[in-house]
């Protein structure tokens, strides 16, 4: 944009401020006026992947104060981007793109920033495909499908200066980052373990059988990266999740992500010095479920600290008395912390801190969204602008993340094994041999 241009933009957003957008002003349309005005730090972004998780991107994409303009609604499932048109045009008065290809969408030299939000095997071939197209990322968890993914991840950050948040949305929680301040001010003086944990219901799911691909599904796009499958019954709505390491990386990494990142962030500890797992499927044995429904994981860190991992997919016993959370002990107290407030006890078991929390994050309920992940969203469109720092940058939250693949791996290979805490690299071999995965010829990402 040329500096005439922009200092004419700059005068006529001056000139017109405080009239309403839902009006015209100098015969121009709401949506023109819309447009000019805030126009210089205005993002243009994408959503990618319009599932469950799109109800969280409504209301700061949506939001005037957001000054963001929606360009694309992209996905695989011709049924899902059309339900988002319709979503969107309820709050918006303009109309995005609708595509089925992210790559169209990552030529667009107009798009500044996606949010990646697509099934897990994608997450780090887009957001390579990404960067590399100079565009901010806004990356779901689990950021990686594996440990070889993590590591690309964080060198093509490096090398290319984009602002990528990692969607784990508690670390924009007002109550988690002042009660984490506080931990860390010794509110509870020494802390030395933390214990996490998720409770669900998920009940039975279809056995994959081969089927017909589902009317309106790109079945080729969907699997993008991952080697070639014939398609099998409902794999594509959510259950792939469940249906061994092609796609998903198990209830670890689609939700142990949030927890062990809070843990890690109130311990003030990196990689760990160990990882040990218990792990099996105990629920529905004929299901088509093929990975761990339960999961105990324990990581051992330097400075004797500890991060335990509670993780019952299909078992409804509310242990603690949430479906969520972190407890966190220290020498002089604790606190419980989730993702609507925070609880502080002294080392008797009194409390003496409640945050009576009125934010309305989603807890265990699919998709999730909320306060939260509005003011997560926000703070990555600031960063973009300079105006704010991350809340969960790239480079720290592939820290959290490499805890998920490491209880994975311990799972698959069937024992626990030690970790350079250092570099994160682990010791044994048979792990390592699983560090990446297999890609299809030609989708490999690479810096």
């Amino acid at each position: 944009m040329s500096t005439n241009r922009r200092n004419f933009l700059k005068k006529v957003a001056a000139g017109t401020a405080g009239v309403a957008v839902g009006t015209s002003v100098l015969g121009m349309p709401a949506k023109s006026y819309r447009r000019i005005v805030g126009s210089n730090e205005r993002l243009n972004v994408a959503l990618v992947g319009l599932g469950r998780r799109l109800g969280a991107y409504i209301p700061p994409v949506a939001d005037t104060e957001s000054n963001v303009e929606l360009l694309y609604l992209c996905d695989v499932m011709q049924k899902q981007r059309e339900n988002a048109a319709r979503r969107f045009a309820r709050v918006m008065d303009y109309t995005p793109t609708l595509e089925k290809d992210v790559r169209k969408v990552l030529d667009d030299p107009e798009v500044d920033a996606i949010f990646n939000a697509t099934p897990d095997h994608w997450h780090t071939p887009m957001a390579v495909m990404a960067m590399k197209a100079g565009k901010h990322i806004y990356l779901e968890k689990p950021v990686s499908h594996n440990m070889w993914e993590n590591e690309l991840l964080v060198a093509c950050q490096k090398k290319t200066n984009k602002v990528v948040q990692m969607g784990a949305q508690q670390r924009s929680s007002p109550e988690s980052i002042q009660i984490i301040r506080e931990i860390h001010n010794g509110a509870i003086g020494e802390p030395y373990k933390a214990l996490t944990f998720y409770v669900n219901v998920r009940g039975e799911v279809p056995v994959a059988t081969p089927a017909p691909v589902p009317e309106g599904l790109d079945w080729e796009l969907f699997q993008g990266p991952a080697p070639r499958q014939e398609y099998k019954f409902n794999t594509w709505d959510y259950n792939w999740h469940w249906y061994g390491w092609i796609y998903g990386t198990g209830e670890t990494g689609n939700n142990a992500t949030h927890e062990l990142d809070i843990a890690r962030w109130a311990l003030q500890v990196n990689y760990p010095e160990s990882v040990y797992v218990e792990a099996a499927k105990r629920h529905f044995p004929g299901d088509g479920w093929t990975m761990y429904d339960t999961m105990d994981a324990t990581f051992r860190f330097p400075g004797n600290r500890v991060i335990q991992w509670d993780g019952k997919s299909r078992s409804g016993h509310d242990t603690y008395g949430y479906d969520r959370g972190t407890i966190i002990y220290g020498s002089e107290g604790s606190v419980f912390v989730n993702r609507n407030g925070f609880k502080h006890f002294d080392r008797g078991g009194k409390v003496i801190k409640d945050s009576k929390s009125q934010s309305q994050e989603a807890g265990t309920a699919l998709g999730g969204g909320g306060d939260t992940s509005t003011a997560h969203a926000k703070n990555f469109f600031n960063a973009i602008r300079g105006k704010e720092k991350l809340n969960l940058p790239l480079e720290e939250g592939t820290i959290s993340q490499a805890m998920t693949h490491y209880a994975n791996l311990a799972y698959r290979i069937g024992k626990g094994f030690e970790i350079d805490a250092q570099t994160g690299r682990i010791y044994d071999r048979e792990a390592m041999e699983r560090w990446g995965r297999e890609y299809e010829p030609g989708w490999k990402p690479e810096l």
